[in-house]
């Protein structure tokens, strides 16, 4: 029983991490065009905030449960969990890259380079291909 509630905690954090990443993603994004730029702070801040607040927290309990997960099911070393721990340790990567540009936009130290608007299909699918590498498990 403790296996279930285990996948949902991490299911959950799944869906808290990566909404967290599209959302600083886009409003990054955004602020890169310069759609909004007077109101753009007050929403860098409030995403930076949420960020420190949910997102990384929801990160830390994703690798946690995930990796509990893995070792209860005697993964390690099937090639499905070797590829979807590269997809999410770039996944990681990518997230510190974002909480570091929120913070540089909330102190309006640069701006937000344009390849930024590139991030949110590629958070998109690469949730979509570990969902995939996880319920199809083709390797």
């Amino acid at each position: 029983m403790i296996y279930e509630w285990l996948k949902a905690l991490h299911v959950a954090a799944v869906l808290c991490w990566s909404g967290g990443m599209l959302a600083a993603a886009m409003t990054i994004a955004v602020h890169a065009a310069k759609v909004d730029a007077a109101g753009s702070n007050v929403m860098i801040e409030f995403v930076s905030r949420w960020d420190r607040r949910v997102t990384t927290p929801a990160m830390l309990i994703v690798w946690g449960a995930g990796l509990a997960l893995a070792t209860q099911g005697q993964w390690f070393g099937s090639l499905w969990l070797t590829v979807k721990l590269g997809v999410v340790v770039a996944l990681s990567a990518l997230h510190g890259v974002l909480a570091g540009m929120l913070r540089r936009l909330a102190r309006s130290e640069a701006p937000a380079p344009r390849w930024f608007s590139h991030l949110p299909p590629l958070i998109v699918g690469s949730t979509a291909a570990i969902a995939v590498l996880v319920v199809v498990k083709p390797f």
